[in-house]
């Protein structure tokens, strides 16, 4: 921890108890006066998601009203939505973040940016849009959907930077080829975040589209989009530690890991004045990357995320991350980027059916017997492969939805 990191904790510290509400709760019987070193602020609780939840709608707002000038809340999807209200400073932070995102990426004001992502109380499109306005880029704020206007206006506006999940990046990829239009358009650069993908779909969608691909980190929580970023090299991603703060535990300890083992991404806002957060784990799994990066930016980096802890599956008796199941279809021979589990429970038994996208017609049988027999060696778990052709799983303009329990 930097001696300014430490300094802005103190202060926004000292802010939210001043304040009263959520954290004067939380941090009911905490003397602020007494953190004075990394070891101190270590010893804080956590914030989660539930937290945040009982908090709602306005139960973490830190300042006046009328200094909130927006809102922004998680998609709620699976509970109480999360509310966080934002000052006019955290926009203007959260703009400069972001642009520093772009130009990472090589993008200038001289690119024209083609948003898809979605508008409205999501974080995702506006968070592209006020990042690339304040680079002083040409945006094009098209939203989600609509994938004949999306092409159109991709060819006559000469988008040249794509923003996107990679779900939709990879369906407007196909939807390009199979009309043989990729000549007519100008795309450099793919910005993709709010979703983890495979090396398989990330290939994919260079290839197709003719472009050099960028992760972009961020949530809801914490500002959204635009926190880190990958660069050239494709080795980790960058974060902007002037403006957070980030620890790595042990999911289920809570204690830090060593420098460079895989733990829990745990983010600090160190200016956020609408809803500060503080030591609040996100659930991303990545590990700190402590070398110099070769591209020669100061920020520091952590590894493109493996998954998220609560994603993990048990099947039959076995953990099982998304990301393994990638990292097994990945080296299979004719297996494509696509794929979806079904995991059911038949006859007092678990059944787990993946089915993935392969243009192999002729030896389609041998492929599923690869599959089979990596996902025991690897895995060491039996399943049912399922070989269908390429397009045949469903496309998102969203995020995909890829792993289906129907145990319960």
């Amino acid at each position: 921890m930097k001696s300014e990191q430490l300094s802005a904790i103190q202060h926004k510290l000292r802010q939210v108890m001043d304040f009263g509400g959520f954290y004067k709760e939380k941090f009911k019987g905490i003397e602020v006066g007494d953190i004075k070193t990394k070891e101190d602020f270590e010893k804080l609780p956590f914030t989660d998601k539930g937290d945040l939840r009982s908090a709602y709608p306005l139960g973490l707002q830190a300042v006046p009203d009328e200094e909130i000038v927006r809102i922004h809340s998680s998609s709620g999807t699976t509970g109480t939505p999360v509310i966080i209200p934002y000052t006019k400073k955290d926009i203007e932070d959260w703009a400069i973040m972001f642009a520093r995102c772009y130009e990472t990426a090589g993008i200038t004001n001289r690119d024209r940016i083609h948003i898809t992502p979605g508008y409205g109380l999501w974080t995702a499109g506006i968070g592209f849009q006020n990042g690339a306005e304040h680079l002083g880029a040409m945006t094009i704020p098209m939203g989600p959907g609509n994938t004949d206007k999306q092409i159109r206006m991709m060819i006559d506006m000469k988008s040249t930077v794509l923003c996107a999940t990679s779900s939709y990046a990879l369906l407007l990829a196909e939807e390009i080829t199979q009309r043989g239009c990729r000549e007519d358009i100008h795309l450099k650069k793919g910005v993709i975040g709010s979703e983890r993908w495979g090396e398989k779909m990330r290939k994919r969608i260079a290839n197709e589209l003719g472009v050099q691909l960028y992760d972009i980190y961020g949530l809801t929580e914490i500002y959204g989009p635009g926190i880190g970023i990958s660069c050239n090299e494709e080795a980790g991603m960058h974060y902007w530690d002037d403006y957070l703060y980030f620890e790595i535990i042990n999911p289920k300890t809570g204690k830090l890991v060593p420098e460079g083992e895989i733990g829990e991404l745990v983010i600090t806002t160190l200016h956020k004045e609408g809803a500060p957060l503080i030591r609040y784990r996100t659930h991303d799994l990545t590990r700190f990357l402590p070398e110099k990066c070769a591209c020669g930016l100061n920020y520091p980096r952590i590894d493109t995320l493996i998954g998220r802890s609560d994603d993990m599956i048990k099947v039959k008796g076995v953990n099982i991350f998304p990301s393994q199941i990638e990292e097994v279809l990945a080296v299979v021979e004719g297996v494509s980027s696509e794929y979806q589990v079904m995991i059911d429970h038949l006859n007092g038994k678990d059944i787990m059916t993946v089915f993935f996208e392969t243009d192999a017609t002729d030896n389609k049988k041998q492929i599923e017997e690869n599959v089979k027999q990596l996902f025991k060696t690897k895995i060491g778990i039996t399943v049912v492969p399922k070989g269908v052709a390429i397009s045949e799983l469903p496309r998102s303009e969203k995020k995909s939805t890829r792993i289906f329990d129907n145990r319960y």
